[in-house]
């Protein structure tokens, strides 16, 4: 059981959503936390809400689709702190069209945030991570990296690149003293999926959940975190894929054709 007390996490998408909740919990663990997002304003609201609670923590305004931004994100916490624990990449971008729509634009602007700017994140923290010895990435993917549902096509696409470099690295940098999570949230109650309905079945969870879980696998330095827990019944895709189609579309899994999409970096 890892001690989280005195650890310095860096957290990007940090001004709402799971992000938001994430830094709460983070805080009340004892841990020191730089928290970036675009939106400043939301942003240092935060920061001086969790500063008013005793916490340590910071805000770095950023764009993580800018690796410069990203590099400046991990000097401006390791100055500040001296080191680099916990490296959470959260920023999300919700791309939602169906096939006959789909333009190499729709995912070029998913994998933008959703891939390419944990890319960045990660590239920038690495050799300060391998220098200590010692670190963790957690990577928030979702369960549409499990199965991919209707509608959700450019958003899948990216999430299942996301939760492949974890395994990668997770492999690779474990000889490093470096672990990595992914972490697999289904529908959460967030801004960036403020208007999609699901059905009763699958109800969206507070982002409080997924924090919780999150800090779990954490601790546990687990390889995968998956919640809720009926997440798991997607494992039904690997042995029966098409009985796994069969349940999404009657269970209507897949929720109301809208929203579209959502420029909301920073829930996930």
């Amino acid at each position: 059981m890892r001690e989280l007390r005195g650890r310095v996490a860096l957290l990007t998408g940090g001004s709402s959503g799971i992000g938001a909740a994430l830094a709460r919990a983070l805080v009340q663990e004892g841990v020191r936390v730089a928290l970036v997002a675009r939106r400043e304003e939301r942003l240092r609201a935060l920061v001086a809400s969790l500063q008013q609670q005793g916490g340590e923590a910071v805000a770095i305004p950023g764009d993580v689709t800018r690796e410069e931004d990203m590099r400046e994100a991990v000097a401006h916490t390791v100055d500040r702190w001296g080191r680099l624990d916990i490296v959470i990449a959260n920023a999300g971008q919700y791309v939602r069209k169906p096939v006959v729509e789909w333009t190499v634009e729709d995912f070029r602007r998913s994998c933008a945030v959703n891939f390419y700017g944990a890319l960045h994140l990660i590239l920038a923290a690495l050799p300060v991570l391998r220098r200590q010895r010692e670190g963790h990435i957690v990577l928030i993917s979702s369960l549409d990296a499990k199965k991919g549902l209707p509608l959700d096509g450019p958003y899948v696409a990216a999430k299942y690149a996301l939760s492949g470099i974890g395994g990668v690295m997770r492999q690779e940098l474990r000889e490093e003293g470096i672990d990595v999570t992914v972490v697999y949230p289904g529908r959460v109650d967030t801004p960036m999926i403020a208007d999609l309905k699901v059905p009763w079945i699958s109800p969206k969870m507070p982002p409080e959940k997924v924090a919780r879980a999150v800090i779990k696998g954490i601790r546990k330095r687990k390889a995968e975190v998956i919640v809720p827990w009926t997440g798991y019944l997607l494992y039904l895709d690997l042995l029966a894929p098409r009985l796994a189609d069969f349940l999404v579309k009657k269970l209507g899994l897949s929720g109301e054709p809208e929203p579209r999409s959502s420029d909301e970096h920073g829930t996930a």
